[in-house]
């Protein structure tokens, strides 16, 4: 699993409160994809489960360690949905903690880890809580969340935050020339367009994500002048509020154009769209194309079972008959 530098600072925290008797038994990390929570919380469960902990570091040796790097080790929870569902059901919660009441099978430390604690639902997230208000001795829970907020407000209560933020701009660009050989302008597009989550710059660097967006830039200006619905191929994909999220930085982008506010764009390496969007659309259109585009992402992400292709189709011939751009020549 790779290591990242910015979470040498809050993995210390961690352990360094562990190390303190302070730490509180249950952790809700909030953080955006591609901030490595998922190795923060591998790296503190390791140092643990570890038998003789050196410092801040685990042995790699012991027989807990063994089987931390194995993935066998049978202290070491990780809950989530099943292959195939996007929740979390309340049978799934109770069989881990009913296992977290008995004595840990290696004497040690006990750690639940859920990667997205979003997943639960809500009785599944009152069976934890129940948990959490008595939890089990050595038991020490790990929640990751994108948006804590959808959370139930008793979870949430009781849980100790920890927010991942993201590295300044210039350590986040250094570290993506290391490991990407791609101009810097794109570099700084990719991570202003993952708000500035290096790990997640890095994948959308990838052949297959970057082609897309890029697809979807270079479509545009063809959908505005002749037919709207051409986008749709480009934007009805299992990642589509993510194709959603790119058309927004660039509506986003239009308005700081206009605003002379050009330092600040996310999509750089691609001006000729922000242009483009600037010179013909007025500042209301962006506005309004920007509120029902969000709120078609947002119906996408959080209305269950919703028709993906009826749903874009929709929101494309409204966008193309409420803003009514001015025709490119």
């Amino acid at each position: 699993m790779n290591w990242y530098p910015w979470l040498n600072q809050p993995y210390r925290h961690v352990i360094g409160q562990h190390q303190e008797n302070r730490a509180h038994h249950a952790l809700l990390i909030q953080a955006m994809a591609g901030m490595g929570d998922e190795a923060l919380v591998w790296g503190t469960s390791r140092w643990l489960m570890c038998q003789q902990p050196d410092g801040l570091k685990s042995c790699g040796v012991c027989h807990g360690c063994q089987l931390m790097q194995a993935n066998t080790h049978p202290d070491w929870y990780r809950l989530e949905a099943e292959k195939g569902k996007s929740t979390l059901g309340i049978d799934a919660v109770r069989q881990v903690t009913e296992k977290l009441y008995h004595f840990g099978q290696q004497g040690g430390a006990k750690v639940v880890w859920l990667p997205d604690a979003a997943q639960l639902t809500e009785a599944a997230a009152n069976a934890l809580l129940k948990t959490l208000e008595e939890p089990p001795a050595n038991s020490w829970f790990f929640l990751s969340s994108r948006d804590p907020s959808r959370l139930l407000a008793t979870l949430r209560s009781r849980c100790m935050t920890l927010p991942l933020t993201p590295p300044d701009e210039g350590q986040s660009l250094l570290w993506l020339k290391k490991h990407a050989s791609h101009e810097e302008q794109m570099l700084l597009a990719a991570l202003r367009l993952s708000a500035g989550a290096p790990g997640a710059a890095l994948s959308l660097l990838e052949t297959g994500p970057w082609q897309a967006r890029q697809k979807l830039c270079d479509a545009l200006p063809g959908a505005l002048q002749h037919d709207i619905l051409q986008l749709l191929p480009v934007l009805n994909a299992e990642d589509a509020a993510t194709r959603i999220g790119w058309l927004l930085s660039l509506l986003l982008d239009a308005m700081k154009w206009q605003q002379n506010a050009t330092q600040w764009l996310s999509n750089g390496d691609r001006q000729d769209v922000v242009v483009l969007l600037a010179a013909h659309f007025p500042a209301s259109a962006l506005d309004n194309s920007t509120r029902a585009w969000m709120r078609c992402r947002e119906q996408l992400l959080h209305v269950a079972s919703v028709n993906r292709e009826l749903l874009l189709t929709d929101q494309l011939l409204s966008w193309a008959e409420t803003e009514k751009p001015t025709l490119i020549r």
